[in-house]
């Protein structure tokens, strides 16, 4: 697949239009790997000038930040904001709210300002200036229901940009009794994606699983790589036979890509 690094770029005295943030999940676990995949393709179909920075790419720092160790997240971050700034990053696109949330509103007081934006407002912006177009042939009339992650909704206030691209698709829509800004966490938020959950009565993910299946789709759509395994392993424990699919997937899907 064509994904030129900063250096490369630099070295030719060049500058991408956009920096393309994969994140842990994106570059390490299978799963999430098919998701970075799909919005490469999106990005090279659309002739959008992009790069990575390859291995220069460190952890955003989230999963320490939020289990408690500030310190390990500031070496995390000021290792990342040192590379950025040293290729004069301006824009910067990831398809982890996560790394989204803490590029976005963490990074800035360390000295690591950026355009930050999630992949869902990315692909929504390639829409509405003709760059990318959807006929969404495959999907029309599909049941999809979709997850909010989080960081993308609660936390940063994004709900449109998701359910406009899954609408492009001609699907049918479905709420969850929990959506929007009354969502409901996957169970991986807080670091939790790392270690096994308290005992209780029953794992976050199972509950917010059986939502997603109560609406009775064809698909559950993600917007986040985390929100993506906890929702498939919901799936897998239930033995039910619906597919988890991030938005990236979705729109490369439709298009065939």
């Amino acid at each position: 697949m064509k994904v030129p690094t900063l250096l490369e770029m630099s070295s030719r005295g060049e500058k991408p239009e956009v920096v393309f943030w994969i994140g842990c999940a994106g570059s390490f676990d299978d799963r999430s790997k098919k998701i970075t995949k799909a919005f490469v393709k999106i990005l090279n179909n659309s002739n959008i000038s992009f790069a990575v920075l390859g291995a220069e790419e460190s952890c955003s720092g989230d999963p320490a930040k939020r289990s408690g160790n500030e310190f390990l997240f500031q070496i995390q971050a000021l290792k990342n904001i040192n590379s950025l700034n040293n290729y004069n990053v301006t824009d910067i696109v990831t398809t982890c709210p996560h790394c989204f949330n803490t590029l976005k509103n963490e990074y800035p007081e360390l000295g690591g300002k950026y355009n930050v934006f999630h992949h869902s407002q990315f692909l929504k912006r390639l829409l509405l200036s003709g760059k990318l177009k959807v006929e969404g042939e495959k999907f029309k009339g599909k049941k999809i229901t979709y997850h909010d992650p989080c960081y993308l909704g609660r936390a940063n206030n994004e709900y449109k940009a998701p359910r406009e691209l899954i609408e492009k698709l001609k699907a049918n829509l479905l709420e969850m009794k929990n959506s929007k800004s009354n969502g409901l966490c996957c169970g991986a938020g807080g670091a939790q994606m790392f270690k096994e959950p308290e005992k209780g009565n029953k794992d976050i993910n199972i509950l917010r699983t059986e939502q997603a299946l109560d609406t009775k789709p064809d698909i559950i759509a993600a917007a986040c790589p985390f929100c993506n395994i906890m929702m498939t392993d919901g799936i897998k424990n239930k033995e039910k036979d619906v597919s988890v699919m991030d938005i990236a997937e979705l729109i490369a899907n439709a298009e065939d890509l």
